[in-house]
């Protein structure tokens, strides 16, 4: 079973982002970029199916510009088998990857994709969603666990009132939360490993995929700073400042 596992390069977690002086986006020059963290735990849980004996092949797969092969040798050095980078200057917002994706999917033929849930810079939560949409495939998204049995997979996922299992019928595409794994940490042979790994390169138009955005980001601004804490003597002081000052109770 082929397993394709997408990756997003973002500006790393750690980094404090700040808006352009015009509020065109977002400062990425001299930052630090690297996987998307949610992306991080679905290649992991990948690999992991790999090593279970439920997968035969794990494909990273990146939409991007060239500099996101760097993050594809990251996913190599977890241990993805090959990567394939959808190489593209444009601006990508999450239909047009979700149709880059298809195209890719159509070709490798997998029978699990697994993405992170939402990407850490936009946090759209969309990607997966449209990517299971185009392809008419089930779908399951924030995995706490996967299982593969047979020909399905077996998801656990957190909702408000506690657990929720689905069983999906393979082919399927399952996003992953926080809980569903920790990252293994890469070590310096696997990422010299990873170098000797095979990456193809595609291109949008070579998958017949229009990947121009049909939205315009009109100004990018920094959210209101927010007001201190304050302290209160008891319960009785924390009921009225939030009957009487904040009104919403």
């Amino acid at each position: 079973m082929k397993v394709i596992a997408a990756v997003k390069r973002v500006v790393d977690y750690n980094v404090n982002v700040r808006v352009k002086a015009d509020q065109s986006g977002v400062d990425i020059g001299n930052v630090k970029m690297s996987m998307n963290p949610f992306d991080e735990i679905a290649v992991e849980a990948a690999v992991r199916l790999k090593e279970q004996g439920a997968a035969t092949e794990v494909v990273a797969v990146s939409c991007g510009t060239a500099q996101s092969q760097e993050t594809l040798r990251t996913a190599l050095a977890i241990g993805a088998d090959r990567g394939v980078l959808v190489q593209t200057d444009t601006a990508l917002q999450p239909l047009a990857v979700a149709k880059l994706l298809r195209a890719v999917v159509q070709k490798e033929a997998p029978a699990l994709v697994i993405l992170g849930k939402q990407a850490i810079d936009d946090d759209a939560c969309q990607t997966g969603q449209m990517l299971a949409a185009l392809l008419g495939w089930p779908q399951a998204t924030n995995a706490s666990a996967i299982e593969i049995s047979g020909g399905n997979v077996r998801v656990t996922r957190e909702v408000d009132g506690g657990l929720e299992v689905l069983e999906l019928t393979l082919p399927a595409i399952v996003t992953a939360d926080l809980r569903l794994n920790e990252p293994r940490y890469v070590t310096l042979p696997n990422i010299m490993k990873a170098k000797k790994k095979p990456v193809d390169i595609e291109t949008p138009e070579a998958l017949g995929v229009d990947p121009v955005s049909r939205l315009e980001t009109l100004r990018v601004q920094e959210p209101p700073a927010r007001a201190p804490g304050v302290r209160v003597a008891d319960v009785a002081a924390l009921v009225d400042k939030l009957k009487n000052e904040a009104k919403v109770i």
